[in-house]
């Protein structure tokens, strides 16, 4: 069953009875959630106040917690320490993974970006032709950049002329558009990266010390495309007027349960996260030489 996405932007005070999350908001009915039905719950407001019970609560199953600062930027991620029943094995595997299995496993993931851009610049009637030769090409490690090659040039063909688009995570619109799509799609890949045993910290490839979530944002990587789709008919829909408005960011909380085809089965996004993550803790183990990764289409 995939899991529920909630959003809360107005103040609220939420607490726990029963397994349910309570939601008291001034001047409305009360409300609630069974707990076990969320998979993310985003706190953009400073007048909301969450008890400590309905946290551990939530952590406890395996909900992504996520709040967003004074600009309404998702800028903190709460997960649990203990998501999988085999942690400590798994950790282990993962721990002691090879230097030839990271590069290979790297590789696999950037052959699947490069794809699902090709993928999405063709939706968007742009010559894809590059993409694709890129990523029939990329080596072990990706050692000649490729996936760099690829992202000059997809960010140049994706968007309208008009736009004169820079990709720049604090550059002019539409970059808050997909920062806000990127860091809803970093939690949900978090979430199942630490329910399928994994250390979010021990990348493949990214290793930055200052980084909480290198695994994370490798394994992103390939989902980037599908955000990347969503922010394309916002601006299609608006043009030049890209501020985030509610209507925007609804359609970015959607990604979750955005239908992706992964295997040849169609899938919600979440839930094909949770295969991609499975997949990629069984090659830690080497029961599987593949990473399942989804394929735009």
């Amino acid at each position: 069953m995939i899991k529920r996405t909630l959003y809360f932007g107005s103040p609220a005070y939420l607490k726990t009875t029963n397994e349910q999350m309570v939601i008291e908001i001034k001047g409305e009915d009360l409300k609630s959630a069974p707990i076990e039905d969320l998979g993310l719950l985003i706190l953009d407001n400073a007048q909301i106040t969450i008890t400590q019970a309905l946290m551990s609560k939530l952590l406890a199953n395996n909900v992504a917690l996520i709040t967003c600062n004074e600009t309404h930027h998702p800028v903190g991620l709460f997960l649990n320490l203990d998501g999988h029943t085999l942690q400590s094995q798994k950790f282990q595997a993962q721990v002691e993974a090879s230097i030839p299995l990271k590069k290979q496993l790297w590789q696999q993931t950037v052959i699947s970006k490069i794809s699902n851009q090709a993928a999405l610049l063709a939706k968007e009637r742009s010559d894809n032709k590059l993409l694709l030769r890129l990523a029939r090409e990329v080596k072990s490690g990706d050692s000649e950049n490729h996936e760099g090659q690829a992202a000059v040039y997809y960010w140049k063909h994706l968007f309208p002329d008009f736009l004169e688009f820079t990709r720049d995570r604090d550059g002019v619109p539409p970059n808050n558009l997909l920062n806000y799509g990127y860091a809803v799609l970093r939690a949900v890949v978090a979430r199942s990266i630490v329910g399928s045993g994994l250390l979010p910290t021990l990348g493949i490839f990214h290793r930055n010390q200052y980084n909480a979530y290198c695994l994370a944002d490798d394994i992103m990587e390939p989902y980037r495309p599908y955000v990347d789709m969503i922010v394309c008919s916002i601006v299609t829909m608006n043009g030049r007027y890209l501020e985030m408005t509610p209507a925007m960011k609804k359609q970015l909380l959607s990604i979750p349960a955005m239908d992706v085809l992964i295997d040849d089965q169609k899938s919600p996004l979440m839930n094909a996260v949770q295969r991609t993550t499975a997949s990629l803790a069984k090659c830690f183990e080497g029961k599987a030489r593949k990473i399942l990764y989804p394929t735009l289409c």
